[in-house]
């Protein structure tokens, strides 16, 4: 099966890149450690309006993923007819008379790194007109195959300097190395600008004035000023809460502002922007609760900056954090979930972990002093979800956030208020998806 799947992505990368130098759309390629496909997402929506765009749907930002966004076609999970009529499209849109085909102006491709060498491979082939660089951190995250988190930064740091002459490099400014690396880049490649975005004074499109919407004592958003070009723009967002949220608009703002468009537009593109699913989701819980739904995946920065959203909100019952294990930290792994432990009591009123290395959490908790009443852990989602269904009261808001493979979503729709809304609130609810343990 592993030799049948490597020649499907030969395949679908060949064409990927036949179909790029035939059409030669613009492209933004977006990689980083924290927010990629928010990122990914508000890019798309302040570009809206300019033509034809396409972007990586959900988070394909794997070898397959990548050449699947740029033929056009969806992933064909284990169903090997679908592959070979996704083979076939990409055949169709390389030998198609141009007039043919409607092929995308711009890409938005979401670019991951899982092991070392991944960017780089793709970089040999792929150069963006505009790259663009989210949080890496300096806590660990996906480090699994890489030897250090300096490593994963080497890594994402490719495809910065794979940008054609002329384009842009669109950088996060609120992390010194990053910016170090935009000063290396300019250095480097004289014909290639660099935009910043962030919540530092240097940025060149700046987030400011964070404050969390409420309705009638219950969180709904939040709103804050996008300062570049000696202009304040006041921007409300609804359905999603967290400062960090504020990151993915300003590098949509930022890559507009790399690509020349005029401000009007700009604003009007990014007020309509949405948050993926399981992305810091607000979204009605039972017992009239509050839910922040953080499912998609999980990290130790990522974490932290949930726990503090958790913290600063208003609330007229207690804060609970649903936490599951954080995957693919290696050697880091238990030295960072108990760092979670150790910091909890100040976020949470109410701690449940799910996953057996999320157990570390709920332990180092304890000795620290959290009320071992207000703490539990569980091995599946669903069992974790089955007990909360008897907890969350009324005024209650419960945040749930674990790493992709502890699938925390079950949790999260066993608390909705709305379950039959549950395929347009929450991640993963594709049959495949349901139909996996």
């Amino acid at each position: 099966m592993q030799i049948i799947k490597k020649f499907i992505i030969f395949i679908l990368t060949v064409e990927s890149r036949l179909i790029i130098k035939r059409y030669k759309p613009f492209i933004i390629a977006v990689t980083g450690s924290v927010g990629k496909t928010a990122t990914k997402d508000a890019i798309f929506c302040a570009l809206s309006s300019y033509g034809h765009v396409r972007k990586s749907e959900k988070s394909l930002n794997s070898e397959i993923g990548l050449p699947l966004t740029i033929i056009g076609v969806p992933t064909a999970w284990r169903n090997l007819g679908g592959w070979i009529k996704n083979i076939y499209t990409g055949l169709e849109i390389i030998f198609a008379r141009r007039s043919e085909v409607n092929y995308p102006e711009v890409l938005v491709l979401e670019i991951g790194a899982d092991h070392p060498g991944d960017i780089k491979k793709v970089t040999k082939w792929l150069h963006p007109d505009i790259a663009v660089i989210t949080r890496v951190g300096d806590k660990p995250v996906h480090v699994e195959f890489f030897k250090s988190p300096e490593q994963v930064f080497e890594e994402k740091s490719a495809l910065a300097y794979a940008v054609k002459s002329g384009g842009s490099v669109v950088l996060y400014a609120d992390e010194p190395k990053i910016v170090e690396l935009g000063k290396s880049i300019t250095d480097k490649q004289k014909n290639v600008s660099v935009v910043t975005f962030g919540l530092s004074e240097t940025a060149s499109v700046r987030g400011l004035n964070y404050k969390t919407v409420y309705e009638n004592n219950v969180p709904t958003g939040f709103s804050f000023d996008v300062s570049f070009d000696q202009k304040n723009i006041p921007m409300i967002v609804n359905k999603v809460i967290g400062q960090t949220f504020m990151y993915p608009i300003l590098a949509g703002v930022a890559v507009s502002k790399a690509k020349g468009l005029d401000i009007d537009t700009i604003v009007k593109n990014v007020s309509a922007y949405e948050a993926p699913k399981g992305r810091m989701n607000i979204v009605k819980g039972i017992n009239n609760s509050t839910l922040i739904d953080d499912t998609y995946n999980s990290s130790p920065d990522a974490v932290i900056a949930a726990l503090g959203t958790l913290k600063d909100l208003q609330c007229t019952g207690r804060k609970i954090a649903v936490l599951g294990d954080m995957m693919e930290l290696g050697h880091y792994s238990a030295e960072e979930h108990r760092h979670i432990g150790k910091i909890i009591s100040g976020y949470a009123d109410m701690l449940v972990t799910v996953g057996p290395r999320a157990k570390a959490i709920a332990d180092e908790a304890v000795s620290n002093g959290m009320n071992i009443e207000m703490v539990s852990s569980y091995s599946s989602s669903i069992e974790a979800g089955e007990a909360l269904v008897n907890v969350v009261k009324e005024g209650d808001i419960v945040l749930v956030k674990g790493s992709q493979s502890v699938r925390l979503e079950r949790v999260s729709r066993s608390l909705l208020r709305e379950p039959e809304k549950a395929d347009r609130l929450l991640v993963r609810q594709e049959k495949e998806w349901l139909e996996k343990k």
